[in-house]
């Protein structure tokens, strides 16, 4: 394998985060970009990630002093064109691992602001780096994290980005058609669209990872020590439904389940993420060609998720129950799911599977943490897709003081200590965590 300058785009996130300490393991040059962008959005949201994340420049001093590798570290927002030309100028990268973009349906459908916030972050951002690559890096190899989301929930086979079609006696290979669910998968497959036609007409190279919902916090990199640790979101503008159901079991709430329960997506491991981001680096796509990797590992309906959550609990004679709330979505509740996810396999991917070993690895990353769960972040969703952002999506701004009384922390009710006690609604208040909601809303055109 050879050595390559490659530039992680979004290296604050959840993902950029693992996937960078991942390829630098490997032996890359990695440089991470980020604006800090969902920093602020926590703060406006009045969310927080429930493992505490230090900050950049402590992250890679640390990373550096635990493996001597360097990742080169440098506040940036990819809406800035000047600077991101200039960075491809400068670097000349083999390789770009593009994460940068607002990534929350339900923050895209708060209302007019968010939805135009996300589609102009999201677009320009993308649109910035293909001009860049085509006029100072044009044989670099674009590894773009798209998501299953675009295709929606077609009554066939979803194929990996195309499909053959024979009509009126003739054939072609075609994209998929597309069914995105909110006006931030819309901002994907635009993105998506745009990759192509680059590839297309200015002969870059692109693989467009449509990626299922990920789940899981360590890898073998995060794990090494705490203050490498990444986010884990389980609020309803920035969580994953298996976060939350993990994080409702911890605390012996029910499993709340939005509608039927019968919506079915693709899941796979954050392990899994960062192998399939290595995988499409070390084996480019071709100069010209646009390709897309459908990137899950398993397929799973919301229900059968809370029913795997439900049935590790009682492994440990811990009772969990399954509620149905009103779906915020306008989505399908029942249908035919069958996602084709062959490439990655054929590259040699070794899926990491969902099981009880892993959900319970999960809860007891929540019960060391119980103090920073919001349990008002688990009753309702806030965001719902007709009328948008309920009156209280957005937190009122509190400040950061810290309360001892224990009548306040959730109670944790451990698979080593069970308990039936029931969580209070408070929460014992972190000093290290910023007042939040300080940010008052920023104009659209000066919000990266």
């Amino acid at each position: 394998m050879s050595k390559k300058t490659v530039i992680v785009l979004g290296i604050d996130g959840y993902l950029g985060w693992a996937t960078a300490l991942h390829l630098s393991q490997a032996g890359h040059a990695v440089v991470g970009i980020d604006s800090l962008v969902r920093r602020r959005w926590d703060r406006e949201c009045g969310t927080q990630s429930l493992i505490p994340i230090k900050t950049m420049p402590q992250r890679v001093k640390l990373w550096r002093r635990l493996t001597g590798h360097r990742i080169d570290w440098r506040p940036m927002d990819l809406c800035d064109a000047r600077a991101v030309t200039e960075l491809i100028s400068e670097l000349q990268p083999d390789a770009l691992v593009h994460f940068a973009e607002q990534r929350s349906a339900p923050f895209s459908m708060v209302d007019l602001p968010h939805a135009t916030l996300t589609q102009v972050n999201n677009l320009v951002g993308t649109l910035n780096l293909l001009f860049a690559l085509r006029d100072h890096a044009p044989k670099a190899h674009l590894i773009k994290l798209g998501t299953m989301g675009e295709y929606g929930t077609p009554n066939i086979d979803i194929e990996e980005g195309f499909l053959t079609i024979t009509h009126n006696g003739r054939q072609d290979r075609l994209p998929f058609p597309m069914q995105p669910g909110s006006f931030y998968h819309l901002s994907k497959l635009h993105d998506s669209h745009n990759i192509q036609f680059a590839c297309r007409i200015w002969g870059l190279r692109a693989t467009d990872l449509h990626q299922g919902v990920v789940y899981g916090n360590h890898t073998d990199e995060v794990a090494m020590d705490a203050g490498l640790s990444t986010r884990f979101d389980y609020d309803a503008i920035w969580g994953t439904v298996l976060n939350r159901f993990c994080v409702q079991a911890a605390l012996g709430l029910p499993l709340t389940v939005y509608g039927k329960g019968g919506q079915t997506r693709g899941f796979l491991d954050i392990r899994d993420t960062v192998a399939c981001v290595r995988l499409a680096l070390e084996n480019p796509a071709n100069e010209g060609e646009y390709r897309v990797f459908n990137q899950f590992t398993e397929q799973f309906s919301v229900k059968t998720l809370a029913e795997k959550v439900r049935d590790a609990r009682a492994v440990h004679g811990l009772a969990t129950n399954i509620v149905h709330l009103p779906n915020p979505r306008v989505e399908r509740e029942e249908h035919y799911y069958n996602a084709k996810h062959q490439k990655l396999l054929d590259l040699g991917l070794q899926p990491h599977y969902l099981g009880d070993t892993l959900i319970e690895s999960v809860i007891d990353v929540v019960e060391r943490h119980a103090s920073r769960v919001d349990p008002v972040e688990l009753e309702q969703p806030n965001v719902d897709w007709r009328r948008g952002g309920t009156a209280n999506w957005r937190k009122p701004v509190k400040k950061a003081t810290v309360d001892r009384d224990a009548s306040q922390r959730p109670v944790v009710v451990s698979s080593k200590a069970p308990s039936p006690t029931l969580p209070a609604r408070g929460r014992e208040k972190d000093p290290t965590v910023p007042a939040r909601g300080r940010e008052k809303e920023r104009r659209v055109a000066q919000t990266r």
